[in-house]
């Protein structure tokens, strides 16, 4: 039983995950897939067939140092997890507990009793709304909203966050939306966040999701201070932002999530905080190292590769969305999804109606925007065409 007045810590079912699990790779048509895997599914083999005959770095090269690299930062700023989802757990549950280390007196034990709060954005991807809620954390909501294209709002961060916020969590690109925030913007939201002495948390899988035809000159590995986007891996990062604490991985953008290799990136007092959690969470796998290291070493040919698929797909989501005048929602440049509203049927009836297709598309209620459905084009451009077809047939029926 739980003392009275405290939040005891359940982990709660995460819908999503359970929901899209196998439906990708079982779906004739997949538009549910965010990461830019081509045509191969997540994982070819043991090792993917993009990195087979890619050679291995000198032996002194390891991966903490090329992910310090790609960002700007130094190697003690940098935590190896495998992949992002277990990155974003050791980061939150790291927040919340330097805040209560922060409010102990000393010699107190420092157990959570409930009082500490997350802030994230909405709509928003779901576990980054119910791991805080699992760790104990009570959670809070910001909204970013539609009328605005759901850019981030540095002013609603301030106007929400309280004493007892532990850390703000935002993603960027933003998923659903797929809105992209500068280095300013970012800047601007944590030092709303640490107004009240909380952290802000980004989640940048999706960052690199942009086009240098359309966000000027990108060099790769160029660091964190290089710019609006200019940053790891060509886009822009909050990292080396005083009070930001971002993870990230190779899964989306280098469609590599097989490899499991994600990490966080904070200024070292938190990636200490975050290293005491990551003893209690499944550990880095070495053939995840290995696979990494051979990734990042060939990180200019694998991120043209996801550009070149970037570039096409999202041209044909553009081109489809302006092609319909039942279908309203934004579609950023770069993006290669967007968060879309349909005249006639709620997201939950476009996903049923596309399923009897064998289309997959992602209802909204996953982002808590019952209303909408988000549409991902990952999947090499023949296949996303034919996807595309297949879901202007299911609008089209409504």
């Amino acid at each position: 039983m739980g003392t009275a007045g405290t939040v005891q810590a359940v982990f709660p079912r995460i819908d999503y995950l359970h929901w899209i699990e196998g439906r990708p790779d079982a779906a004739t048509y997949d538009l549910g897939s965010s990461d830019l895997r081509g045509s191969g599914p997540l994982q070819e083999g043991p090792v993917p067939d993009r990195l087979a005959d890619l050679p291995d770095p000198p032996d002194d090269v390891d991966l903490e140092g090329q992910v310090a690299d790609e960002y700007g930062v130094g190697r003690e700023s940098v935590l190896l997890a495998p992949g992002a989802s277990v990155a974003n757990v050791v980061a939150l549950a790291a927040a919340l507990n330097l805040a209560v280390d922060a409010d102990a007196a000393p010699g107190e034990p420092t157990v959570a009793t409930g009082e500490s709060r997350v802030l994230v954005e909405k709509p928003g991807y779901e576990p980054l709304l119910e791991t805080p809620r699992g760790l104990g954390a009570n959670v809070d909501r910001f909204l970013r909203r539609a009328g605005d294209d759901y850019r981030l709002d540095s002013d609603r961060i301030r106007a929400a966050v309280v004493e007892d916020t532990a850390l703000t969590v935002v993603t960027n690109r933003h998923n659903p939306s797929g809105n992209l925030a500068d280095r300013d913007t970012l800047a601007a939201a944590a030092e709303a966040a640490r107004s009240e002495g909380a952290y802000l948390l980004v989640d940048e899988v999706y960052a690199p999701f942009v086009d240098p035809a359309d966000a000027g000159t990108v060099r790769v590995g160029s660091g964190a201070d290089s710019g609006p986007t200019g940053g790891a891996f060509g886009g822009p990062t909050a990292a080396g932002i005083d009070g930001a604490v971002v993870t990230g991985s190779l899964t989306k953008f280098h469609g590599l999530g097989g490899l499991r290799v994600g990490w966080v990136v904070a200024d070292p007092e938190f990636v200490e905080a975050a290293r005491v959690v990551a003893a209690h969470v499944p550990g880095f796998s070495e053939p995840g190292r290995v696979l990494g290291r051979r990734a990042f070493a060939a990180g200019d040919r694998l991120a043209e590769e996801a550009r070149s698929l970037l570039r096409e797909n999202a041209a044909l989501l553009a081109e489809f969305v302006d092609g319909r005048d039942d279908l309203s929602g934004p579609v950023f440049d770069g993006a290669t999804y967007a968060f879309l509203d349909h005249d006639r049927a709620d997201g939950d009836a476009v996903a049923a109606a596309a399923e009897e297709r064998d289309l997959l598309v992602v209802p909204g209620r996953f982002f808590q925007e019952p209303g909408r459905f988000r549409v991902s084009l990952g999947r090499d451009p023949d296949h996303v065409a034919d996807a595309l077809d297949v879901l202007g047939e299911t609008l089209d029926a409504r």
